[in-house]
């Protein structure tokens, strides 16, 4: 679209120019809007119908076209976007009477689904790694995320004197909106948070309440936590990044695997909503897909 020597710019290399000039645009960002904007002039060509007299039915036509290509809604928005700039422009240089891209959206994009661990690669991450200071701390936090499935803030905000609580099977956490809950602790964890706990004091400072402590003696961070998970799993060779709310998508889908009690498990996430619960059904069914596909004698693939 880039015009010879000679050539009247049109409207659309106009914008251009000022983006890439005048608000200093990245050469990218300059690449990606050419892009979108060739295809409402495509489009518009198609239709007959020339910039200042598109309506939106036009817009939303061109978008149904352009979904039916293959593009899917996060295209389309970026699309939408940049179209809806350049009438903006257009708009300011008295050339559009109005912006027919205003109150158009693209069609949703299907809802991604949360990465969860399969049980065996879980048994894996959690397999003791050694018993020096770090090492039972580390198995301690990830016990602990996997056991009962905390957010990361929530895990990093606990002090030692929910230990009486996770003796007895459960600790209280508190999550968004700084509502409390109770959750229940599996054996495995507090049997490894009772292994931290007996020589966190080697490294805790007197007056640290945290629960897990850092070389400093003082509260771990978030990140070092983060930092310690993945280590963890790229020690392991585990085929993908693994992070703290990966824990706790794999004990929501497992627990849902096992028991097929989604009001428990709403309860345990601390979801204010069931409709936050339901995504994990739809891992649920992705692992019965699979067990179906590899046991069912219809569904196995012929050698």
């Amino acid at each position: 679209m880039s015009a010879p020597a000679g050539h009247v710019d049109t409207p659309v290399d106009a914008w251009l120019a000022e983006l890439a000039g005048q608000r200093r645009q990245s050469a990218h960002t300059i690449a990606a809007y050419r892009r979108d904007l060739a295809l409402l002039v495509e489009l518009a060509g198609n239709a007959n119908t020339p910039f200042s007299t598109l309506q939106a039915h036009h817009i939303r036509r061109f978008v149904a076209q352009l979904h039916a290509r293959g593009l899917a809604g996060r295209s389309l928005a970026r699309v939408l976007s940049a179209w809806r700039g350049f009438y903006r422009w257009l708009g300011l240089r008295g050339e559009s009477a109005h912006n027919p891209v205003e109150g158009v959206r693209p069609p949703k994009s299907p809802k991604a689904l949360p990465h969860a661990l399969s049980p065996d690669e879980a048994n894996a991450l959690l397999a003791p790694a050694g018993d020096d200071l770090l090492a039972l701390r580390d198995q301690a936090i990830f016990e602990l995320f996997y056991s009962s499935g905390l957010r990361l803030a929530e895990l990093d905000g606990l002090n030692i004197d929910c230990l009486a609580d996770i003796a007895a099977g459960e600790v209280r956490v508190l999550g968004k909106r700084n509502k409390t809950r109770i959750v229940p602790v599996g054996t495995k964890a507090r049997e490894a948070l009772a292994a931290w706990a007996a020589r966190r004091g080697e490294i805790a400072k007197a007056d640290e309440p945290a629960l897990f402590v850092g070389r400093n003696g003082v509260r771990l961070s978030a990140r070092a936590i983060q930092a310690r998970l993945k280590r963890r799993a790229l020690l392991l060779g585990l085929p993908t990044h693994v992070h703290p709310h990966m824990l706790r998508h794999s004990f929501a889908s497992h627990v849902l695997q096992s028991s097929g009690d989604l009001r428990a498990v709403q309860e345990m996430l601390g979801h204010a909503s069931i409709a936050s619960t339901q995504v994990y059904t739809h891992l649920d069914f992705q692992h019965l897909a699979k067990v179906y596909d590899a046991a069912h004698p219809r569904a196995k693939k012929k050698g």
